[in-house]
């Protein structure tokens, strides 16, 4: 796979090709936190046909590096995905996130909507502060990170509870196995990090006034049984858009799905995206992508 050194850190991509459909769009899949970019691959199959679609590991995860010298905020890793659209020359996109991947979509299209003409979020939300749930979940998360021993990986069937982690139905083996290659090569600074920088109070008090000042149109795709983002932290989070409430809503909630959507129902998020950007035509705003926004 092709490698670009960004910030100083090389990540890990994949590119289709050119398509018959809008050449000039492309899609970019986020992934979410202990997650890779091969997850968004049976829903990259049934889109590249009408968008060319980029997919590409956060750095410190999957197969890009990690990078000491640099931060683990949102905003950080949005600052990464800019480089990266850069880069490859790509000048306008919709940016597909999942989970903390939809947190820097958001961000990204904050501090550059000259390229990012809209994002969509799956079992993306937030903005409502509980301090004593985000500590457990603080407390939890890093104590899942320093206690991952690699001889995991060597035990016959040491995946299996993963193909029932934070889904209604089970997975297949073969994305179990995947969830925990990506579990056990995280890096351990880059999970803590973004994991306590994108759970802070600030920050997550931050996302209603970030999402109420994006310009481009923003959709949310929940699911019903997801216990790590509950429908209703999503719907707060699509509430302070502009598009809110309107006919055809920001918002739509998949049935009888876990929090990997874009494993459980690949059909039904195809679907939505597919809607969702060709009839959004919007027009780009100019902006100087340097300047951090103050909200």
């Amino acid at each position: 796979m092709p490698h670009l050194n960004l910030r100083g850190s090389l990540h890990a991509y994949d590119q289709t090709d050119r398509t018959d459909g809008d050449p000039e769009l492309t899609l970019v899949f986020l992934h979410g936190w202990l997650l890779s970019r091969t997850y968004w691959q049976p829903l990259i199959t049934q889109l590249r046909s009408q968008w060319p679609c980029l997919s590409y590991d956060l750095r410190g995860f999957g197969e890009s590096a990690a990078n000491p010298d640099l931060d683990h905020s949102p905003a950080d890793y949005a600052e990464d995905l800019i480089a990266l659209l850069t880069a490859l020359d790509l000048r306008r996109v919709w940016l597909v996130g999942h989970s903390l991947g939809g947190t820097v979509a958001l961000w990204a299209a904050r501090l550059c909507p000259d390229r990012v003409a809209g994002v969509i979020g799956v079992n993306a939300g937030g903005g409502i502060y509980i301090e004593r749930e985000f500590e457990r979940f603080r407390g939890f998360g890093q104590q899942l990170i320093r206690w991952r021993p690699q001889w995991l990986r060597r035990i016959p069937g040491a995946e299996l509870p993963f193909c029932w982690d934070s889904v209604h139905r089970p997975l297949p083996r073969k994305w179990a196995r995947q969830r925990l290659q990506d579990f056990l090569g995280a890096d351990a600074r880059a999970a803590i990090g973004i994991l306590l920088d994108s759970t802070t109070a600030e920050q997550v008090h931050c996302l209603p006034s970030l999402v109420a000042r994006l310009t481009q149109p923003v959709y949310f795709l929940a699911g019903d049984r997801d216990s790590i983002m509950p429908p209703a932290y999503v719907q707060h989070l699509a509430s302070f858009h502009p598009s809110f409430g309107l006919e055809g809503r920001n918002l739509r909630q998949l049935r009888h799905c876990g929090h990997l959507a874009m494993l459980e129902q690949t059909d039904a998020v195809a679907e939505a995206i597919q809607t969702w950007v060709s009839q959004s035509t919007r027009p780009q705003l100019n902006c100087d992508a340097s300047v951090q926004p103050s909200i």
